[in-house]
């Protein structure tokens, strides 16, 4: 699994298998998802229901969702989903830390925790992103050390030529490039005479290598045709094809 956060793992997967929908979590999703109903398993759940990130419903088999406060803390994680359900306020973030070499451990900490804030280069020491990221780093850096090293903005853009900016600082054509090559490796997947569940495991674990690292931008900087939201349909109509079998 790509993905070792075991609360990041529970929301990850009642986001892509059931989005806003209750899903039980059967022995075959704990196998594609490596996640097991052990005491921390358990714990986990426990807390992520304690803090209203997820809901749970008691049944014959107990289920659990997502809630819109859970999302929002997965895509602390992958912003790719943040826009599929909320327009974009047309700000930008920007973000400058210049932390010396003496300190180096508060640096790569610090690009660990922002690691799935959509930032990108925009130039030297200066980050950019269009995720609602500042009160998250105000409560990430209060207090502690690295504080003095950083500042951050907040600001609409004025003039110059938005697509050059997303392809300088994100790399889109790189991106584009990725996900064409997922669906390849999707097609030969789904081609194999192998089980549902094994398949199904590929599928999302080549989907989820991808969708770390998008930035997750608005339809207004990428397109409403962006391959990236056309990924996230494919996904869905592959999931439907492979999963109805193997939830049970």
């Amino acid at each position: 699994m790509p993905i070792k956060d075991r609360r990041t793992k529970i929301l990850l997967l009642l986001y892509l298998i059931g989005e806003f929908e209750f899903v039980s979590i059967s022995e075959n999703l704990q196998k594609i998802f490596d996640i097991y109903f052990n005491q921390k398993t358990r714990g986990a759940l426990s807390s992520l229901v304690n803090k209203g990130l997820i809901e749970k419903e008691d049944s014959e088999n107990v289920s659990y969702r997502i809630t819109d406060r859970g999302l929002q803390q997965l895509c602390l994680e992958f912003p790719y989903f943040r826009f599929f359900h909320r327009e974009w306020d047309g700000t930008w973030r920007i973000i400058s830390y210049e932390i010396p070499e003496s300190k180096r451990h508060l640096r790569d900490s610090l690009r660990r925790e922002m690691r799935g804030w959509g930032l990108g280069p925009w130039h030297r020491s200066f980050w950019l992103t269009p995720h609602p990221i500042i009160p998250n780093l105000r409560e990430l850096v209060t207090g502690k050390e690295e504080a003095q090293y950083i500042q951050a903005f907040e600001s609409t853009h004025v003039f110059g030529d938005v697509a050059d900016l997303v392809e300088k600082v994100w790399e889109k054509s790189r991106l584009d490039s990725l996900y064409r090559n997922l669906f390849k490796s999707w097609h030969t997947t789904l081609s194999e005479d192998r089980q549902n569940s094994e398949k199904m495991q590929d599928i999302i674990y080549a989907f989820i290598r991808i969708i770390r690292d998008d930035p997750g931008l608005p339809k207004s900087l990428v397109g409403k045709d962006w391959i990236g939201f056309e990924a996230y349909k494919l996904f869905k109509e592959i999931r439907s094809i492979l999963m109805k079998p193997i939830t049970t």
